[in-house]
């Protein structure tokens, strides 16, 4: 056997873009390619993608740069460019990076030997077809994380929502589910090598249907993961406020193991924001929305993506989005300035009128309020007994472990005898903005 080249894969944006890195870790580990940490002993690297703002696609092409200086040292190194930003741009990564050899779009990675075999021979070398079907399903991942407790199982691809402001649907084509057995099969191996926590992941969750099965959606494969053992706990990401149903809000409150912690991206406050962001629901519908997971599960914690400075926000949009934060009170946000993206409806359609100056300013003020409604959210949990699950060591002491309740906090707390993997109830004695302090009890 030819000996192993070794393989180095970065990875830029969501928890879809490292779902992926495993899918590739594991295509290239069967044609005998060996992972490792080390960009600069590599003699392939890849760099996982994303593009849903400008700033990610900037990060990747200085990273770009950083590695042709790498390529002038080691001549014989491959670079590739993987993912949403190489079905973006295409064929203008080639001319415009000559460091890089490969270009490879996200429904395309088991060709990724036969491209490696092209780049070897000096070929440049591209594939970014969308498929129709690809799930990769019969994929296992090789898991990259570093804990070896929380993993990752994409359950779906693509997204056909077309929020006027997203570039996902043209990078990732249309939506399409795996197999329930095969995500079922997949969590009970995952248990059984000792992970204690999955996260089901798509770009939009909600939309899981199987036309295997007739009235399969997501809430009956949530409950069958749930199923797998009562010691694995269930998240998932990400859903879309409009079709968040109360059969999926039902299934979460039912089982203990399914994690009370929903993202829900709101995007803004303001309903005149909403239509022209074709999220295809009301400020009034989000929060009727809100009210109903609160009913079901009091102790849920609700986060969320917020946009500053979409095309002709006003300040009364603005008001609205601050007014819709404090309304529901969110654990944690993500939070942006619109960033216009090529190709997308808005960026066709819509003027970006709004000045830097005034997204920054809206940004500054969104992310101010986060902070007191985080700060004022962790307070409310002093005193609390909850259930946290070990993932390892605090970065700030050695004597000090870290994990994450079911909530999604994380909770630091004295090391004594516990060890990754443990589930330790914790009573909460302190906080910080972003941790929850306590000791095992």
């Amino acid at each position: 056997m030819n000996k192993q080249k070794k393989l180095y894969i970065e990875t830029y944006g969501c928890q879809m873009n490292f779902s992926d890195s495993e899918i590739v870790g594991s295509i290239m580990k069967e044609n005998n390619y060996q992972s490792t940490k080390n960009s600069e002993e590599a003699d392939v690297i890849f760099i996982n993608t994303c593009s849903i703002r400008d700033n990610a696609e900037q990060r990747v092409r200085k990273r770009l740069g950083e590695l042709n200086a790498l390529k002038k040292q080691k001549p014989h190194l491959k670079i590739g460019v993987l993912g949403c930003m190489a079905e973006r741009l295409k064929e203008k990564l080639l001319e415009e990076e000559k460091s890089v050899d490969i270009i490879v779009g996200p429904d395309a990675y088991r060709d990724l030997p036969q491209l490696m075999a092209e780049a070897e021979s000096g070929q440049k070398a591209i594939n970014v077809i969308l498929s129709a079907d690809e799930t990769y399903a019969d994929i296992t991942p090789v898991k990259i994380d570093e804990n070896k407790i929380s993993a990752f199982i994409s359950i779906m691809r693509g997204c056909q929502n077309f929020c006027s402001y997203c570039v996902v649907p043209f990078t990732r084509g249309k939506e399409r589910s795996r197999d329930p057995e095969t995500i079922i099969q997949e969590a009970k191996d995952l248990f059984e090598k000792g992970y204690r926590e999955i996260t089901l992941l798509g770009q939009n969750v909600n939309s899981y249907s199987f036309e295997g099965r007739e009235n399969y959606h997501f809430p009956n494969l949530l409950a069958d993961v749930a199923a797998v053992n009562p010691l694995l706990r269930v998240r998932f990401a990400t859903s879309h406020p409009k079709d968040i149903s109360d059969d999926l809000i039902k299934t979460i409150a039912a089982y203990p193991n399914i994690c009370k912690a929903i993202h829900l991206p709101v995007q803004s406050g303001s309903t005149n924001m909403l239509t022209k962001m074709n999220r295809k629901y009301t400020r009034e519908w989000y929060l009727e929305r809100i009210s109903t997971i609160k009913k079901h599960m009091p102790e849920c914690a609700i986060s969320t993506d917020i946009i500053a400075g979409f095309c002709d926000e006003t300040e009364d949009d603005h008001a609205d989005t601050l007014s819709i934060m404090q309304e529901v009170g969110y654990d944690y946000a993500f939070m942006f300035k619109y960033s216009e993206r090529p190709d997308t409806v808005a960026a066709k359609k819509f003027e970006d009128n709004i000045s830097e100056e005034i997204k920054s300013k809206r940004l500054t003020e969104i992310i101010n309020l986060q902070r007191q409604l985080s700060h004022h959210s962790n307070k409310a949990d002093i005193g609390k007994v909850f259930e946290v699950l070990v993932e390892g060591t605090s970065k700030k002491s050695k004597e000090q472990l870290s994990g994450r309740n079911s909530q999604n906090k994380v909770v630091v707390f004295p090391k004594e005898n516990y060890k990754v993997g443990d589930y330790v109830q914790v009573k909460i004695t302190d906080c910080t903005t972003a941790t929850l302090v306590g000791e095992a009890v």
